[in-house]
């Protein structure tokens, strides 16, 4: 045991000798058809619950109910199945195989809800098997590393029996009262390790980009699984946020001891990292021991909604296992087959989805089984189940970039979703979706053709005035801006930009802007962050010609914000990308009376030279 103090009464043994009772003698007040609660992940009661099943001769129809529990599940096999039978909340790894048998039950519950599912009497629990903290000098045990629904557990069941361990740590927040137990067993059992989850480099892209969306001030929800723990490695660089989640991990310590969480702008529990249980090594377990800057609450105050809404920019970060193009999300299940469960999910999701400046997103990896299945697809596998609605979708990351669905048409998210799926599957998604009726049949034409730009391109310009604009590639679900940006063209403009006099730009001509490779061809746009989204201020574009490797760039900038340099910028930003890509140099076709744009191209830094035509000066610039 490696905590040098004790924070709780040494005399602990002597003081409630008359609830102290052996392994034996606790479990054997359970009796045949009870339902029997055991507590949380690595705080499960191991040394209990090895004993009850040890009198598995003596026992039959005994119902265990749990949320996800760690290390073993010895009840749990397709032999006891008359003495013991799973009812689970979240399906874990030990469990989940008589489950998937049909040997075992899920049910599939917000995880907010499930304290009111005991204390309502409408799943009545007989026996709570708990493990805790020895008592302090007022009587009070720590739930230790799990307090969720362990508390309304222990509240509610006919008989509490708690492993008692003082190699717990003691969490501050909410305890149990010895006396609220009915039967004390004492244990030196090492509590539960969980080893940190191995990342790769599609893990770290996908925390890369979910850590870009998480603004300073920020309250967040770490859900369970890697992609989540990714996130906190690329947040080294954010300042005063907060933590308000269901769960963590070791993963939090550094960006603790490296200032990155105070929790001082937190409108709810200022100060204070909320959770309702962590799973992780014996350091991270000392590190929580006593820590008043932890809180550990129940799951009926930490994922209560209303709650969570009341956060300064509370960001939900939970995963998936598949999402349609539609925007449904499914989280616990892989078609008919019951995987994990809802937890929380749902309850941050909509509870962030109402804070000020929250911010609701679902991760998950393109592909499954070794890049061999998408896990974007055209509709959910037959059976698979809807945790979050399209309704409650926001976010959705993945390796290959972000897709903001949340008030966005089916066609929107259909493109939107497509362009962060994985590359092999990106043609035969929109082929699939123009059969679906999710995208109009013009869209055939841009089959294999959805492509995000590298986020090198990104990078921002602060004017004159003090605005900054955004500067990122052009996006498929561009084209309803791009269109708007072209009707608020001058005549002038337009036929600076296009040498024609057009009154309408058919929408070939957009999408053929918007679908691009991004590889010869290249586009940029330049944005003004608005309430209802981006709007394009000015494109900036060019066309690689593979014959000579010279590019043929154009730019377009809306008719308020020329003159304010965004031409200078853009042209010196698309020369960056394109040296990185071994081109050459640029050519330009401009219009003799389109001095503007002369002056932009004369004035850079390469070495320009230019002839005139008939109507047009042609330019050429050697890169150095």
């Amino acid at each position: 045991m490696s905590k040098t103090t004790v924070s709780y009464d040494v005399n602990w043994l002597e003081k409630y000798a008359d609830q102290i009772v052996s392994l034996s003698d606790a479990v054997g007040h359970i009796v045949a058809g009870q339902r029997v609660f055991v507590g949380t992940g690595c705080a499960q009661p191991e040394e209990l619950v090895n004993a009850l099943v040890a009198r598995k001769k003596e026992l039959r129809d005994i119902e265990i109910v749990h949320l996800l529990t760690l290390g073993t599940a010895p009840y749990a096999s397709r032999e006891l199945i008359q003495h013991f039978r799973v009812n689970s909340f979240f399906i874990s790894k030990n469990v989940r195989e008589v489950i998937q048998e049909g040997l075992g039950n899920y049910t599939p519950i917000f995880l907010s809800d499930i304290p009111t599912l005991f204390s309502s009497g409408q799943l009545p629990l007989d026996v709570a098997l708990i493990q805790v903290t020895p008592p302090d000098h007022q009587g009070m045990c720590s739930f230790g590393v799990s307090v969720d629904i362990v508390k309304s557990a222990a509240e509610n069941a006919s008989l509490v029996i708690a492993q008692v361990n003082p190699k717990m740590p003691r969490t501050l927040g909410n305890g149990i009262h010895v006396y609220d137990i009915d039967f004390l067993v004492p244990s030196e059992a090492d509590i539960i390790e969980i080893s940190p989850q191995e990342s790769s480099a599609d893990l770290d892209k996908i925390g890369e980009y979910v850590a870009a969306l998480v603004e300073n001030g920020s309250t967040v929800e770490f859900g369970i699984g890697a992609i989540p723990q990714s996130v906190i490695r690329f947040l080294a660089d954010k300042k005063e946020l907060g933590v308000h989640t269901e769960m963590f991990t070791d993963a939090i310590m550094n960006i603790i001891e490296s200032g990155v969480i105070t929790g001082n702008m937190k409108s709810v529990d200022r100060g204070k990292i909320v959770a309702s249980f962590c799973m992780g090594s014996r350091k991270l377990y000392d590190y929580i021991d006593n820590n008043p800057m932890f809180a550990f609450y129940p799951t009926e105050y930490v994922n209560d909604p209303y709650i969570i809404s009341s956060q300064h920019k509370q960001v939900a970060i939970n995963v998936a296992l598949e999402v349609d193009l539609t925007g449904q999300i499914c989280a616990d299940s892989l078609g008919t087959q019951f995987y994990s469960g809802i937890g929380g999910q749902v309850d941050f999701n909509r509870g962030a989805a109402r804070s000020r400046g929250g911010k609701v997103i679902i991760a998950l990896p393109s592909t499954a089984k070794n890049g061999t299945v998408s896990r974007i697809t055209t509709n959910l596998s037959l059976g698979a189940g809807v945790v979050t609605t399209r309704g409650d979708v926001h976010y959705v990351v993945t390796e290959y970039g972000v897709a903001y669905l949340h008030g966005k048409s089916i066609q929107e998210r259909a493109i939107a979703l497509i362009a962060i799926a994985h590359p092999d599957f990106r043609a035969q998604l929109t082929r699939e979706a123009v059969e679906a009726k999710y995208l109009s049949p013009d869209y055939a034409d841009v089959e294999g053709k959805i492509v995000v730009g590298s986020p090198s391109f990104r990078t921002s310009h602060v004017l004159d005035d003090g605005t900054q604009l955004n500067i990122r590639p052009m996006h498929p679900t561009d084209e309803p801006r791009l269109k708007e940006l072209f009707y608020a063209l001058s005549q002038q403009t337009i036929y600076y930009r296009f040498m024609s006099r057009a009154k309408h730009i058919p929408r070939k001509q957009i999408q053929d802007f918007v679908f691009i490779d991004h590889r010869k061809d290249i586009a940029i746009v330049a944005t003004i962050p608005e309430a209802y989204g981006d709007e394009i201020v000015a494109i900036g574009r060019y066309y690689l010609n593979e014959k000579t490797n010279f590019a043929e760039v154009a730019f377009v900038v809306r008719d308020e914000w020329q003159k304010q340099g965004i031409g200078t910028f853009l042209l010196k930003h698309l020369a960056v990308i394109a040296k990185r890509n071994g081109i050459g140099g640029f050519t330009a076709e401009v219009l003799i009376e389109n001095k503007a744009m002369q002056a932009v191209l004369n004035k850079s830094e390469f070495r320009v030279t230019s002839e005139p035509g008939d109507d047009a000066y042609s330019f050429r610039m050697e890169f150095a």
